[in-house]
């Protein structure tokens, strides 16, 4: 099948046709290709952990909800290898195009995900998010994107990569196909009323570039009126940065530990960032591991503070539009920094959160994300679906 957008893994493409008569029935969906599919190698975006690993003999938890619910499957998406990039380059299978921004990257790792979506090819697809790898592709290729709860869905058939922190979510066009695929995931309806309450998250929008304040204004005030009440609070007292750092502490440590075994035994191949990130994973000493989880601690602690139900919170999914194809290593190590400042609280706090499209900055999009407390998942769907009609 021709592979206009390079968003699918090479060679044949795998199609499974979902249950006839359910929920989703009719609608195709993308599975990205660290998510099992049974009897197709899970190839993990690097060609050394699809050697090393056999091939399922089942469904990921997920992929066969989707499939008992009617969705039917079209093919295995691309990745950064192992979960462990943020951009969606990937110099083993290439990257996929962002649709919307064709000279600009898509993000990761859900990158091929992103982009089948975003170019039309399937109603939804799903991914992967760790430390953003859902976020921040549906806000480069401007699509809806959650990150749900963290432990709320089955994470059996999935590639891990920091279990503290993994979640798997999904990618799509327009509001009502994105609460519907939820409304099957989570086998529950979308509330009947949404929140009351709106936090507007000050520090994350005074990180993020100027114009892309601006640009998601008019976001921010469709809100205001949709929810009601609302208020200007820090989310991070000690600073983004300072969360920042004690996510990449326990992530990376956890990823380590994760892919340690696989390296001793193979000694796989790797791009540059990805094996310095898991260098960095085995250097951090148990005295910062210590201090990230005494951290991780006060991050959720504060949640919980801004997050009582019938609230939630807003901030720019990342602090700038997608970066431009082709820039060097030394030139991305920054902006990667910048965007998992406004990411961490996730896998920090585990809270869901759903990236809004809508916003254009240099002609390419930006996302406005909406968090809720744990377990406000549906609530979050109902803000998305409303905020799509409105």
């Amino acid at each position: 099948m021709d592979d206009a957008l390079n968003a699918f893994v090479p060679g044949p493409r795998c199609t499974i046709q979902g249950k006839a008569g359910g929920a989703l029935d009719g609608l195709s969906f993308a599975v990205k290709d660290l998510i099992d599919i049974a009897g197709v190698p899970t190839g993990g975006g690097n060609p050394d952990w699809q050697r090393a690993h056999p091939i399922p003999e089942s469904h990921a938890w997920i992929v066969d909800r989707l499939l008992q619910a009617g969705a039917g499957v079209i093919g295995k998406t691309a990745t950064d290898e192992v979960s462990l990039g943020i951009l969606g380059e990937n110099p083993y299978t290439g990257t996929p195009i962002n649709p919307r921004a064709p000279n600009r990257v898509p993000g990761g790792s859900s990158s091929g995900s992103a982009s089948a979506v975003a170019g039309g090819v399937c109603d939804f697809a799903l991914g992967t998010d760790t430390g953003g790898s859902v976020r921040v592709p549906a806000s480069f290729c401007g699509l809806y994107g959650i990150r749900p709860t963290h432990g709320r869905i089955d994470f059996s058939g999935i590639t891990r990569q920091a279990p503290s922190s993994d979640t798997v979510g999904w990618f799509a066009r327009d509001g009502a196909t994105f609460a519907r695929v939820g409304e099957a995931v989570f086998g529950a309806a979308l509330p009947d009323h949404l929140p009351t309450r709106l936090v507007v998250a000050i520090d994350a929008f005074g990180f993020a570039d100027e114009n892309v304040r601006h640009a998601l204004e008019p976001m921010v005030d469709r809100l205001r009126k949709l929810i009601g009440h609302s208020r200007e609070e820090i989310l991070a007292p000690p600073g983004l940065s300072v969360w920042q750092w004690a996510q990449r502490v326990g992530q990376s440590s956890e990823a380590w530990a994760t892919f340690q075994p696989w390296i001793d035994q193979w000694n796989p191949r790797f791009a540059f960032g990805v094996a310095s990130g898991l260098v960095m994973g085995s250097s951090f000493t148990s005295h910062d591991r210590s201090r990230a989880a005494l951290m991780r601690i006060e991050a959720k602690a504060r949640m919980r503070q801004l997050l009582p139900a019938g609230t939630i919170l807003c901030l720019p999914t990342t602090p700038f539009p997608a970066p431009k194809l082709g820039l060097s290593i030394s030139a991305l190590a920054h902006p990667r920094d910048r965007i998992s400042c406004l990411t961490s609280h996730g896998g920090l706090t585990g809270v869901p959160q759903v990236n809004l499209p809508g916003a254009i900055v240099d002609g390419a999009p930006v996302g406005l994300s909406i968090i809720g407390g744990g377990g406000a998942d549906l609530d979050l769907l109902a803000v998305a679906r409303a905020m799509d009609a409105a």
